[in-house]
């Protein structure tokens, strides 16, 4: 039975699924192979790096055995100990550290430059955090070992220590070098990357929210606690799992300042070691295969860790975002 008149002319006049236009342009069809290769090739060289750090560190781990290499604080290249578990640590401290300090600052200066700050100050606060995200690592370093570290030392450590120093965290002599000071570094570090990115996420949130808010009575911050917060809850987690990432990984501004020795202590104002930071020191020095493989491992371990954070990181997003949208049903 032939189709009206005008349901055909409808039909004819709706366009064609993505699908299906792509399956009928030679040009779209490439296009998407070219895309497809690359997002394999990304694949294909993470698992070759995973490969080859499997490939060096087999031996030491075959010789020290996986679970004593993860769980023993024992590091002596001299004796042949070689154990992951005070570079862990130390890593998760410092980088804990730095997100605990850096991640309210920066959506403070999110939401000071796309909220609430004057139109005139905005490209010069702008300005500021570019140009932290332009400076080296190895200059924070120096940043850090000659100014930082004698502040903590003489100022700041003496003071946490007089005030908190009945718990764990806060004991022991003001060196200045230690975990306090490389998570500081960090955060000064990681906080271009989570604002800028929060920015962004906040310039999404659609006007009509915060208009909402501010028709109903709500004042300033009421609109920006009770919409535009929540609306970016997502984009400021993965902004924060982005500036954690970076902490995770830096070596050479960390290396200067948290005085590099392999051991777990409570104390924050304690000297310790990061993954990134030993792996640095130790590579060009190491002789024997069992050390070169030791330190491959902890590349491995460190490899692991940035690739859990990252599944944990969709997960929460996941959860964040659908939070709302449960709300809303």
């Amino acid at each position: 039975m032939p189709l009206p008149a005008d349901i055909a002319a409808r039909r004819r006049a709706t366009p064609e699924s993505p699908a299906a236009a792509l399956r009928h342009n030679p040009g779209d069809r490439a296009w998407a192979t070219a895309l497809t290769l690359l997002g394999g090739a990304l694949l294909l060289l993470a698992g070759l790096i995973v490969v080859e750090l499997g490939h060096v560190a087999r031996p030491a781990l075959k010789d020290l055995g996986l679970g004593r290499f993860l769980l023993s604080r024992d590091w002596d290249p001299v004796t042949g100990s070689f154990g992951a578990l005070a570079f862990v640590y130390g890593t998760v401290v410092t980088s804990v550290i730095a997100l605990a300090i850096a991640l309210p600052i920066s959506v403070g200066l999110a939401l000071f430059l796309s909220e609430m700050g004057p139109k005139a100050l905005r490209p010069v606060v702008s300005f500021a955090i570019e140009t932290l995200a332009a400076i080296p690592s190895v200059v924070y370093g120096l940043w850090g070992l000659f100014v930082l570290v004698p502040l903590l030392r003489d100022a700041v450590e003496p003071i946490l220590g007089r005030t908190l120093g009945f718990l764990p965290l806060f004991a022991g002599p003001p060196i200045g070098l230690g975990y306090l000071a490389g998570g500081l570094i960090l955060s000064v570090m990681i906080l271009p990357t989570i604002a800028s990115v929060t920015i962004e996420v906040l310039k999404t949130v659609p006007p009509a929210l915060r208009e909402g808010a501010l028709a109903l009575g709500a004042t300033r911050w009421e609109a920006i606690r009770m919409a535009v917060l929540p609306y970016g809850r997502a984009g400021i987690v993965g902004a924060a799992l982005l500036g954690l990432g970076r902490a995770l990984g830096e070596t050479m501004a960390v290396t200067m300042v948290i005085g590099n020795s392999p051991e777990i202590r409570a104390s924050l104002f304690a000297p310790g070691y990061t993954l990134p930071a030993v792996i640095a020191n130790e590579f060009a020095e190491a002789t024997s295969a069992l050390h070169i493989g030791a330190l491959a491992g902890l590349a491995l371990v460190l490899f692991g860790i940035t690739l859990l954070l990252n599944a944990l990181a969709r997960l929460l997003v996941r959860a964040v975002v659908r939070g709302p949208a449960r709300a809303a049903a």
